[in-house]
């Protein structure tokens, strides 16, 4: 009987599916980009404005991490250059001409963020961070994230004659399911990105210790792996990998609250977490938004961008960080 009712049975499947999508409440986000993927399915869950291109700070070092892991030896010994120890807060102060362990750099640019860890990780491993760079972004394209283009190692704005330093929350979520899920170095990578507090002794008898600014490892049961990050122009933004209740996603948060407002990705990622495990249906797409309509939810001005905009206006004539405002 219903292979005689054709279109209408089409037309009643899609009502369907409508009224199940909007029977789940739409979770208000601060962020000015955002998306949630299934990442048993590969189907975006959620999404607002989630193909801009947006600067996106300190989770490009989850690429870094997975690229590093995939290249090198966690027994690698890595010298800093002049260059690495030269790198802004937030860094652990590597000391020109001294070798330090991967394993220990990747620990310190994951739990804590340190800029020079990324740049002598980069140096390392590509020989330049021009030539890490490069690897960055032919990894992003091997995993068709094709509105990715990293200049940097550890997310610090930047830019050429081609682009700026730039993803997409999209990107972000499929580069995340990658590094937390897909990656024969993926059980490696979750060790790092899960440990609490990690210690090491340098060769000159200096203890170090880092401590994970993941909060969502703590405050959650179902964080698989997660990275915060915060330039000017980027704003808060954190990119996560969720397993609960048998399904498996990873979320993206870009732009997600400026000083004084670090703790709205906590709040945003909560919200996913709800709105995804409170979707029962197999699909359920909602479009909210762009960040031109978002832009004046900000006192502070920011530089807004058409989707996949892949030339940009000058992106950042000064950059400044309170590291007080870090995390």
């Amino acid at each position: 009987m219903i292979i005689f009712l054709g279109k209408r049975i089409l037309v009643s499947f899609m009502t369907i599916a409508i009224s199940m999508a909007a029977a789940t409440a739409e979770p208000g986000l601060h962020a000015k980009s955002a998306a949630l993927l299934d990442a048993d399915n590969d189907v975006i869950m959620y999404s607002k404005s989630a193909n801009d291109s947006m600067a996106n700070a300190s989770t490009t070092k989850i690429l870094t991490c997975i690229v590093a892991l995939e290249n090198s030896s966690l027994d690698d010994m890595v010298r800093v250059s002049e260059k690495s120890a030269g790198q802004p807060q937030v860094k652990l102060g590597l000391v020109e001409g001294e070798s330090y362990k991967m394993q220990d750099l990747l620990y310190g640019m994951m739990l804590e963020s340190y800029n020079d860890c990324a740049y002598a990780i980069a140096e390392h491993i590509g020989g330049s961070v021009e030539g890490f760079s490069d690897m960055l972004n032919l990894k992003a394209n091997e995993l068709g994230c094709y509105n990715t283009y990293f200049l940097t190692p550890n997310g610090l704005d930047d830019e050429d004659e081609i682009s700026f330093h730039h993803t997409t929350a999209n990107d972000l979520c499929n580069i995340m399911k990658y590094c937390a899920w897909d990656s024969q170095k993926s059980a490696e990578f979750q060790k790092i990105t899960q440990t609490m507090e990690y210690g090491f002794t340098d060769k000159n008898g200096n203890n170090m210790t880092f401590t994970n600014h993941n909060k969502l490892l703590t405050q959650t049961d179902c964080c698989v792996s997660g990275k915060t990050g915060y330039t000017s122009k980027a704003g808060y933004c954190y990119v996560a990998a969720i397993e609960k209740d048998g399904k498996r996603m990873c979320m993206a948060l870009l732009g997600c609250g400026w000083p004084d407002n670090k703790n709205y990705k906590w709040e945003d990622a909560k919200k996913l977490i709800k709105y995804g495990t409170s979707t029962k249906e197999s699909f359920s797409f909602i479009e909210t938004g762009n960040s031109k309509e978002n832009a004046d939810a900000d006192t502070e001005e920011v530089t807004t961008y058409e989707p996949d905009k892949k030339i940009s206006q000058k992106f950042c004539e000064t950059f400044t960080l309170n590291i007080d405002k870090f995390y």
